[in-house]
């Protein structure tokens, strides 16, 4: 099966509406989709930007064409997009989460050239991300959840990269992994390895849809966790929210202003009124438990208590208490190399081992993980960007722009 008749496959599963227990599928041999193609003028490129919408069985999914599609909506991100906007590429940033990277959880940044030392990580990201916008840059928020990097993945020889995501798919031309380092460290839980995929899972996004109905689990107190849980509320009977802090306390009392920003407070407490959310305070995960079916409970700990309860579920989102190290490739599927730390491999240009494809960023691995960092490799990858489609043979200097 190709990755576009897997993704297809995955939202005519996610639009069901009848509770079902899938246990295998096969795509139909008399599937099938219809292909229109729009083009919308665009004020910043001569020529048009071409939207072709894919329909298959129930729903309609939207294919956008761009010259550059970056996956990460950070400072490397958002400074590529400015460069390759700039040099009149259209392009296009899928984010996941603006409120949950390195610098948008950071109180003050007191060390980026030419920023009030006062100014928050959010305050400097906003003012990067609407930048790229004013440029041209088309900014989404969505869940990144596969991509395609060369031609004979994609059958087209103009558009050899596609990114998936569960409500539009991207074509481009040249593709840029920007996603950072914020993954979660250390060893998984007992079982969540064994079932991940069945069960266990990292985005609601993606897998809500067969939880309707069901009872599922969310551990974690960040703010991704917090939007995820919130998805899952449209479809699970019952959002067991498991957090190891008193987050009812921290609720309260507020958090110390010099503290990163784990947790959005609004969004908890819009959580926290949902009828379907069971808040599980001060209890730590201990093991994810299932069968040759699948998920089946969670096992927990309350602190103060000697014994452990297990929480009856049919789905297990792990995310932790708050950010990680980890560079985030998960999306990747091996499709680029990676050191032994899990950093993508580039070379000075920024470009991975697959052409067309380049990594900015904390997504590296690199030691020196600060703001000034990301934006001069976005930078970097946006020159050799324009320069690789437009088969330059040398990289062409952005001074002025009129």
């Amino acid at each position: 099966m190709s990755s576009i008749q897997q993704f297809l496959l995955g939202l005519l599963l996610s639009s069901l509406t009848a509770t079902t227990t899938v246990s295998s599928f096969h795509l139909p041999s008399t599937a099938s989709f219809q292909i229109r193609t729009r083009h919308h003028a665009n004020p910043k490129s001569s020529s048009p930007r071409s939207t072709t919408s894919l329909k298959m069985g129930l729903g309609e999914m939207e294919v956008l064409e761009y010259d550059v599609a970056i996956i990460g909506g950070g400072p490397a991100g958002c400074t590529c997009a400015l460069y390759t906007s700039r040099a009149d590429l259209k392009t296009i940033i899928l984010d996941k989460n603006p409120a949950t990277g390195a610098l948008a959880i950071t109180s003050h940044i007191a060390n980026y050239p030419g920023v009030d030392r006062t100014m928050s990580g959010t305050e400097l990201l906003d003012q990067m991300r609407e930048q790229a916008i004013q440029y041209g840059t088309r900014y989404e928020k969505a869940q990144v959840f596969m991509i395609d990097v060369k031609e004979e993945e994609t059958g087209d020889s103009t558009y050899t990269k596609c990114v998936y995501t569960p409500d539009f798919t991207i074509k481009a031309r040249s593709l840029v992994l920007a996603t950072g380092a914020m993954g979660r460290v250390g060893k998984p839980f007992p079982g969540e390895k064994e079932l991940l995929g069945s069960g266990v899972s990292y985005c609601a996004t993606c897998d809500g849809a067969f939880y309707r109905d069901s009872e599922v689990a969310v551990y974690g107190a960040s703010t991704e966790a917090i939007e995820e849980a919130m998805f899952l509320t449209k479809f699970a009977s019952t959002v067991h929210w498991v957090v190891p802090t008193d987050i009812e306390k921290e609720l309260q009392g507020g958090m110390d202003v010099e503290k990163n920003k784990i947790m959005d407070h609004d969004e908890a407490m819009q959580l926290m009124s949902c009828p379907n959310v069971k808040l599980w305070t001060k209890t730590k995960l201990v093991e994810v438990i299932g069968d040759f079916n699948g998920v089946t409970g969670v096992r927990v700990n309350h602190r103060g208590s000697d014994d452990d309860e297990v929480i009856p579920v049919e789905g297990a989102f792990i995310y932790g208490n708050g950010g990680g190290s980890k560079p985030i490739t998960d999306f990747c599927q091996s499709k680029v190399e990676l050191d032994e730390a899990g950093g993508v491999i580039v070379d000075e240009s920024m470009m991975t081992s697959v052409s067309g494809v380049y990594a900015v960023g904390d997504i590296r691995n690199t030691d020196y993980k600060q703001v000034v960092v990301a934006a001069s490799d976005g930078c970097i990858a946006a020159m050799a960007v324009e320069k690789f489609l437009n088969n330059r043979k040398m990289v062409k200097v952005d001074w002025i722009h009129r």
